[in-house]
Parts: structure tokens; sequence; C-alpha cells
């Protein structure tokens, strides 16, 4: 049987982003397959992607996220969010 090894939950997203490795350098297309709090797992067709880059996801509340390779897998590449520290706590109430 599989064990889940994920420490937060994904959600299925297949929406397409940018990976930039540098804040002027060129951008190479992506598609997210699914996205958490924490990370991403992205379908990218460019092998030269490096280990920290920046997410660029039009029209949504964070429209860039530094990320960090955990794995490579073929096309297919899992990262995580170098930037969750700094995401503003909601107060309760």
């Amino acid at each position: 049987m599989f064990k889940e090894r994920r420490r937060a939950v994904r959600y299925s997203f297949n929406r397409f982003a940018r990976i930039q490795a540098e804040m002027s350098g060129p951008s190479r297309d992506c598609l997210i397959v699914d996205m958490s709090e924490i990370g991403v797992r992205l379908h990218s067709e460019y092998v030269e992607i490096p280990d920290d880059f920046t997410l660029v996801i039009a029209e949504t509340d964070r429209p860039r996220r530094s990320c960090r390779v955990v794995w490579r897998l073929g096309f297919e590449i899992g990262a995580e969010f170098t930037d969750v520290d700094r995401i503003p706590v909601r107060a309760a109430g």
C-alpha cells in the first residue's frame, strides 16, 4: 500500500504558469499539475530548470512564488515554496 508522505493536502490545479530563473532573465512555460499551501507539482518540457526559481502565476493573490526543487521525474518537477514563512497570518475571529 502506498503511504502518503506529503505534509499538506494538494489540490488539482491544471493552470499554465511561467518559471523564471532570474528576475531579469527569460521565463519558461509550465503547467501546474497540483498545488498545496507549501508546494507545487509542475510539468515542463524544459529540462534545464534550476534548483531555485520563481513561479509566476497570473491572476492570483500571490502572483510570484519562490520555489526550490525537491524532486524531478522526467518532465515533472516537485517544488516547495521557500517564501511560505512570509505569508501573513490572519487573526481568528
